[in-house]
């Protein structure tokens, strides 16, 4: 979240900031520690780029303990583990944010952001050495090659296990790949080093060893005292609240939906074990199809009014979900669960990259810390009230 609001200005072509800043096709210092040798900013095809696989990093992880439920249930079919798996995870996830977001201005970003990537490589790392010992007898992509593998390995001899250590161990190659991405090469773009530059003259500290590894060093001189002066949290969490409901209320239904209900309340169909994987997997692919949507500037929704009836009217969703896997058939719950997906990815991206617009470097990296808090908090949410879909249908 601390690099969200630089990916709102590549995605939009907008100024950083609160005062005028400098477009993607403006000049700015070759050396962006000098003021000399003007040229146009490069690098914002690759950095878009390499977002796009830090963030589906950031998410493997979870995504991972997410889709191979399926091997779960077939280990332990009475004790819910996708309720159970998710429900544990999220206070610890919760308590880690609330600290982050309460510290953010002292927290070194690189080094936040490397020992994160580190450890969720190794989290998932530990998951597949489990699979190896045999003690456990983000999104779209983990989704397909959860297909890939289960469709591989469906026919073999302990198949479904083959299938989950395989794709266990590309998800771990990936999180390795984004350890070494952010460390070595995101750094060195132009246009990283600008807006990192940029943020730390507004007075953000926590961008100085970003720049250190690229050889950039700010001057006290340099940096502007009017700049420096920025809103407490408390401030930006009164004059943004309702982006922080939005975000709550958007998350407490998905998750209330998201995986429990999918995998233990829609009953058998044609499809059989392949059910609810390919459930997950439609939601994560129209969760990815929604965050791209708000790039279409006519179809974006930007009023604050606008989102808040939207998200509450997906409320909805609750009693359509539920008569459909009482009533209908798999093709109707297959559109209700695109349809999930695709409102969560759309409305998610267009609070997240309108809430930041009008502040300071450091005062965007504070709100991004807070709004990602109360997107967790509705996950934790979520998650909880999940469990009341087996009220009458099955057993704690």
């Amino acid at each position: 979240m601390a690099a969200t609001s630089f990916k709102v200005a590549l995605l939009e072509n907008k100024p950083f900031g609160k005062e005028e800043g400098v477009a993607m096709g403006d000049v700015v210092p070759t050396d962006v520690a000098s003021s000399t040798t003007p040229t146009r900013l490069e690098g914002k095809t690759m950095a878009i780029v390499y977002c796009w696989f830090l963030g589906l990093g950031s998410l493997v992880s979870w995504n991972s303990m997410l889709t191979i439920a399926d091997y779960y249930y077939a280990l332990f079919p009475n004790y819910h583990p996708s309720r159970v798996l998710t429900l544990v995870y999220q206070p610890f996830a919760l308590g880690t944010m609330a600290i982050l977001a309460y510290y953010e201005a002292k927290i070194d970003t690189r080094k936040r952001n490397i020992f994160g990537y580190i450890l969720f490589c190794l989290s998932t790392f530990g998951l597949l050495i489990s699979f190896f010992a045999g003690l456990a007898a983000s999104g779209a992509l983990t989704s397909g090659l959860r297909l890939i593998t289960k469709a591989v390995f469906d026919k073999t001899d302990h198949g479904l296990r083959k299938g989950v250590v395989l794709f266990l161990a590309i998800s771990t190659f990936l999180e390795f790949l984004c350890i070494f991405l952010y460390a070595f090469v995101f750094a060195k773009l132009p246009i990283v080093k600008y807006f990192r530059r940029k943020a730390a003259l507004e007075g953000s500290t926590t961008v100085t060893a970003d720049l250190a590894a690229v050889g950039i060093r700010t001057n006290d001189s340099e940096k502007d005292d009017a700049k420096q002066e920025r809103l407490s949290n408390k401030q930006l969490l009164i004059q943004n609240i309702d982006y922080a409901i939005d975000l709550y209320l958007i998350y407490v239904l998905t998750l209330s939906i998201f995986p429990g209900f999918l995998y233990e309340n829609t009953g058998t169909h044609k499809l059989g074990s392949w059910y609810a994987v390919v459930l997950v997997a439609m939601y994560n692919v129209w969760d990815l199809i929604g965050r791209y949507v708000p790039l279409i500037e006519c179809i974006k929704l930007e009023s604050r009014k606008g989102l808040m009836i939207a998200i509450l009217s997906r409320f909805a969703l609750i009693p359509a979900f539920y008569f459909t896997a009482k009533y209908g058939d798999q093709g109707w719950m297959i559109f209700l669960v695109s349809f999930l997906g695709l409102t969560n990815g759309y409305l998610t991206v267009c609070v997240l990259t309108d809430a930041p617009k009008g502040y300071k470097a450091p005062e965007q990296n504070a709100l991004g810390n807070l709004l990602v808090l109360f997107l967790l908090g509705g996950i934790f949410s979520g998650v909880a009230l999940d469990w009341l879909w087996i009220i009458g249908n099955g057993t704690f």
